[in-house]
Formats: structure tokens, sequence, C-alpha cells
């Protein structure tokens, strides 16, 4: 993949800061572990051959998870909400593993051979599911008496065998997705060094592609590769995933001797885990009247310790339990007498600074829990609201239907809709009004994301009711009577989506920038997982007792509309805690300003999927 190409501006500014081409870098390697050359490693170069991987993992994970219901319920035969389950549960177990993913990557075998495995991984996982698609023993018998009931009684039921290789086939692949999502975006900043004017400027350039091939990617699974599956056959699509995966993954190994390699940093979960435990240990310990008396950076400095270039946070007078971890039992002992330097277990006693990054983490917790339960109205885009597109005229002209699960289409284009007028005309109004520079800060931005997905299930179900109506006097109405709700969780993804990652990235503590992405993605994935509980509760509930269920397998016979109010209840009651705890909130910018600390640092963009 050539490289992508700047504007002539950029490029006399680039020529300008490139004069050092022969420069070896000081903080990256190349594949033989020598220091990386600037001019001949890193930059655009490298970074588009990265930028292909992501662009094929979109592909891939939309892909199955936007068309699975249909599979599941027309050729698998389960029902409705089992089906609904086994889309939310592959997507939420894709998100929660990139948590894994990145703890490997930052402790054991680094981005570069984190997203190569995962890459392999993927490729073997839609393998399986091409042939489980293919293959007619591994799919059961067509239905020979189909009664419209929800019973469905000539439909053989899927066998273990049959279930278990399609499982395996999604959750390899959920595996490689949870890798890849950890590292692509990370490995291909590691390409551009911060500390250089012409690389940094490329790098902010870099984010901007990075969310293009995200989109791109959205766009070709909810469009060509649906009406692949749907009209020329599931095992091709599945099977041109395949392809396309192992070319971008042949691309990706051979850009191998033009990488910068970082040095591994370890994982942020293990100080959290460190501080944690510390504290837990010395919980019984008087805390000392005066906190300059714990344990700190300037103490382990002084000590001849090695501070990995933690720079000092002030004490706070929050979550006072962690100080604790901070509190020195013993002298500590020298680590040899000619090094000076002194023995400190982190499991044993932390700094202060390691436990306010901490304190950071847990003040962040309750805009993380609140977000959840948007994922979970998100989720309902890609499983019931297919089912209704399922049960509606989707005929476009005399001989074109429309595949039930492009109607994602509209999901997908009102993000990308969203964005630029959030730009161009809301962010200038807002900073009129509110004299922030930003427009609206992230706790703003993701308010008004979690109001729209409110509004959206209230229309969802609204609709759901008309359709019901229609359906029972014989009339079939267009398909293009649920777009609204399509459009308003779009816009809402565009501002949770961005508010949770500019909230992440600003709050989070340097050294951990790393799990902020993983902080993020968990979210979504706790949302799919919620959202698999509450179908199998309102199912279970709603089916005893002989009552009406409202999640029937036949979607004429069931209350789908009940199950979106449900969600728009539960969605206010959720914003109004998330007002509540962010009315709390003190900005970790005006926190250390207020403390009489100044954090110089270089501002990071990043967008992730």
């Amino acid at each position: 993949m050539a490289p992508l190409p700047e504007t002539t501006a950029e490029a006399t500014l680039a020529a300008a800061d490139d004069s050092g081409d022969s420069e070896a870098l000081g903080d990256a390697w190349d594949y033989r572990g020598r220091p990386a050359v600037r001019g001949s490693s890193g930059g655009w170069s490298s970074a588009a051959m990265i930028l292909g991987v992501e662009l094929n993992e979109r592909l891939t994970t939309l892909g199955i998870a936007v068309n699975l219901v249909t599979y599941l319920t027309a050729t698998m035969h389960l029902g409705n909400a089992a089906s609904a389950n086994a889309v939310t549960n592959f997507l939420g177990t894709s998100f929660l593993l990139c948590l894994l993913g990145g703890f490997v990557a930052d402790t054991y075998l680094g981005r570069y051979l984190t997203i190569a495995i995962s890459t392999a991984v993927q490729a073997a996982g839609m393998t399986i599911l091409t042939v489980s698609t293919a293959a007619p023993g591994l799919r059961p018998a067509a239905c020979k008496d189909p009664t419209g009931d929800g019973r469905v009684p000539g439909c053989a039921p899927p066998t273990g065998t049959q279930l278990g290789v399609l499982y395996l086939g999604l959750y390899l692949t959920a595996l490689g997705t949870g890798g890849l999502k950890s590292s692509v975006s990370g490995f291909g900043s590691d390409q551009f060094d911060e500390s250089h004017a012409g690389e940094r400027r490329r790098m902010a350039r870099f984010f901007g592609w990075f969310f293009f091939f995200i989109s791109l990617g959205s766009l070709l699974a909810v469009t060509v590769l649906v009406y692949v599956q749907d009209n020329v056959g599931r095992r091709w699509g599945y099977g041109a995933c395949v392809v396309a995966i192992l070319a971008g993954l042949g691309v990706f190994l051979a850009g191998t001797p033009r990488y910068r390699f970082k040095k591994l940093a370890g994982s942020p979960l293990t100080q959290i885990a460190a501080v944690t435990a510390a504290a837990w240990r010395k919980r019984a310990l008087p805390l000392p009247s005066d906190p300059s008396s714990l344990y700190d950076v300037d103490d382990a400095a002084a000590a001849g310790e090695d501070v990995g270039g933690k720079r000092k946070l002030p004490h706070s007078k929050q979550c006072r339990f962690l100080d604790q971890a901070a509190i020195v039992e013993v002298e500590l002992e020298p680590s040899s007498p000619s090094s000076g330097k002194k023995k400190r277990k982190k499991w044993a006693v932390c700094t202060v600074t390691e436990v306010e990054e901490v304190k950071q983490v847990v003040r962040m917790l309750p805009t993380w829990a609140t977000t959840i339960v948007f994922w979970t109205v998100y989720a309902q885009m890609t499983t019931f609201s297919v089912s209704q597109a399922q049960a509606l005229d989707r005929r476009l002209g005399p001989s074109f239907v429309i595949p039930a699960g492009s109607l994602t289409v509209f999901f997908v284009g009102s993000i990308l809709l969203t964005v630029p007028i959030y730009d161009r005309l809301i962010a200038p109004l807002a900073r009129r009004l509110t004299g922030n520079p930003q427009g609206l800060s992230p706790l703003q931005r993701i308010f008004v994301g979690l109001f729209l997905s409110i509004l959206a299930m209230a229309v969802a179900g609204l609709t759901e009711r008309h359709r019901l109506s229609a359906s029972t006097a014989g009339i079939q109405l267009s398909v293009f009577l649920i777009v609204p709700q399509f459009l308003l969780v779009g816009a809402g993804e565009a501002f949770t989506y961005i508010g949770q990652l500019d909230f992440f990235l600003r709050e989070c503590p340097r050294d951990m920038k790393t799990m902020s992405t993983g902080l993020f993605l968990t979210t979504l994935s706790l949302g799919f997982f919620l959202s698999s509980g509450l179908v199998s509760v309102v199912h279970a509930v709603t089916t005893s007792g002989g009552r009406r269920p409202w999640l029937a397998n036949d979607i004429d016979k069931g209350r789908l509309d009940y199950f979106y109010w449900l969600l728009a209840a539960i969605s206010t009651a959720n914003l109004g805690i998330f007002v509540a705890a962010a009315k709390g909130y003190v900005y970790k910018e005006k926190r250390l300003a207020n403390a009489g600390f100044i954090e110089l640092h270089v501002e990071e963009v990043a967008v992730h999927a």
C-alpha cells in the first residue's frame, strides 16, 4: 500500500523538518534490534501498511454482526431471542478480549507480534465459519412444514456439533479481533516520533485516516458484504473476508523491515493490582497525619531507584484507603553495596504518585459505568432492528430487494454526517455560548449521546407499535419506516463514542494511556453482555404462565415495542445517574491547576473502533 498523500504545505514543512533523516532514534528500534534511523523507518510508508489490517478487521467483525441474526434464525433455526444473544455475546467477547490483547502486547509479545498472531487467529476463525456455512452436514436440514406460529415444528434444530463448529469459528474470530483492536492504532502511532515536529503533525493525520479506514470497512460490511451473503451465498461473503485478511497480513508482514519497534512498557493493570494489594495488606496500619511522610517519587529517585520518568502528582483526600499502599513499614535496604539503589517491591510499597494514578482511574468509574447502557441500546441495531427489517417491505424497484442487514448503512451514514455537523455547526455555537474552546466538554458530549439513545428507543417503540397494527390489518409497510431509529442511534454513537474517547484519553494518567482504550472498549463489551442478559430475563418472564411473549420467534406475534420502551425507561434512569456523577466530577487539568501543579505534555489525539 502506497503512502497516503500530504498537502503541499505539509510536504514543505515536512521537508524542512526532515533534515535529520540519518538520525538514529533513541526510543525506537528496527526489526534487528538496532536503533531505528529516521529516514529509513517509520512514517507513512509504514503506517499505511498497518491501516489495511484495521480495515479488514472492521469489515469482518461488522460483516458478521449485522447479518448473523438472519442466518441463525433462517438457516440454523434458532429463535429470535437466542439469535440476538448469540450476536451480542460475539460482539461483547470481541471487545472484552481487547483487555487481554492489550495486556499481552504491553507485557509479553509487543504490538507487532500481537497484531500478526491475532490476524492469523482471525483468519482461522473466518475459515471455520466459511466451512460451517458451506458444508451441508454442518447446517440443519431445511424446514419442511413451517406453520408460522413461532414453533415451526417442521424445522430440525441444530445439533451440538453444528453449533459447536459455528461458535468455534465465531469465538476464534473474536479472539483475533480483540488482539488486533488493542494494538493496531498504538503500533501505527509508534511509526511517528512525537518529539519531532514534522512527524507529530503526520501522526495527527494518521489518526484521521485511521477513522476513515474504520468507516470504510463499516460501509463495505453493511453494503457489499451483506449483499454478497444474502444474494450470492454466505460462504462466498465469509470466504472473501478470509482472502482479505490474509492479503492484509501479507502486506503487514512485508513492512517489517521498515517498522519502528518500542520497548515493552508493562501493563498498567499490574500497577492497579499492586496498589490495591499493598493497600489491603496494610489496611490495619494508621495513616500518617502528614501526607508528605508517605513514600513518593522524589523519595524513590533520591534513593537511586529508576522511577521510569514519572512526574510527581499531588496527594488528594479522596479514596484514602488506597493511601495505605504508600506507607513504608521498614527502612528500605540497598539492593547492592555498589549500586546504591534501594530494594522496593511494588507489591509491598507504592509511591504516592502511583496511588494517585489509581485514584484517578477510580474517579472515572462512575462515568465508565453509566455509558454501558448506551451500548445495550446500540446492540439492538444489529439484532431486533434487523428482525424488524425482515418483516417490512424491502423492495426497491421491480427487482432489487434491500438485504435486512444493510439497513445499518443509515446507522453508519448518520455517524459520518454527525461528526462534520458537530465540527462545523454545533461546536462553534457551543464555544460562543459556553466559552469552552472545545465546544462541548467530553461529559457534555456523552450526555447528548445518552439522550439521543433514549429518544431512539422511544421512537423505535412507537414505530414497532405502528408496524404491528398494520401487520394485523394485512398491510406490509416500507422498511424505511425504521430508518429514524438507526439515524438517532448513529448520531448518539458519534457523540458518545468521541466523548468517551476524549474523556478517557484526557483524564487517564499519562502512564496509563494504553489502558484508557481498554476501559473505553469494555463499556461496549459490557453493554452487549447486558443486552444478552436483559433479553434472556425478559424472554423468560414474558413467556411464563402461557402469556404472549415480548420477543417471540415470529415478530408479529410478540411485543417488541414493549421491549424498546423498557430500554427507554432504563436509559432514562441511567441518564439521571450520569448527570449526578458528572456534576461532581472535576477534570484533571483543573484539579492539578488548583493544587499548583502544571503538567507539561504533548497533546495526544487518537481514534479507536
